[in-house]
């Protein structure tokens, strides 16, 4: 369990169920408290403007079934929200805008996640 993810809430927000899932489980481990996982941008907005205590870290698929998660990406900047982007398409496929944000590329460590995520909330 990682001192710098304990308690932190962490939305997910990933399309593939399978992957969703093992995200969510190293999360947990890893000692988060899990926000979703939502698989569109339409849920993922919702959630961000629905809840009372917003997450403090995000995991953000870029391709959710055809649709850029880019509009989620700037909410969660706008927010002050730290986030990974997971992602089969690679730094390229980032918006401009967001060039600076870490990118685990698909398929990835459970542990390459939470790592990224402790150096984000520490």
């Amino acid at each position: 369990m990682s001192a710098a993810l304990r308690g932190r809430r962490v939305l997910v927000v990933e399309d593939e169920a399978l992957v969703a899932m093992l995200v969510e489980d190293a999360l947990v481990d890893a000692g988060c408290d899990v926000v979703g996982p939502v698989a569109t941008v339409a849920e993922a907005l919702s959630l961000l403007d629905g809840t009372e205590t917003p997450p403090e870290a995000a995991v953000l698929d870029l391709n959710l079934a055809g649709e850029t998660s880019a509009p989620v990406a700037d909410e969660l900047a706008r927010r002050g929200v730290p986030f990974v982007v997971a992602t089969g398409y690679g730094a390229a496929g980032l918006p401009p805008e967001h060039k600076d944000v870490p990118v685990l590329a698909k398929p990835y460590d459970p542990a390459e996640l939470t790592a990224a995520l402790a150096r984000l909330c520490s």
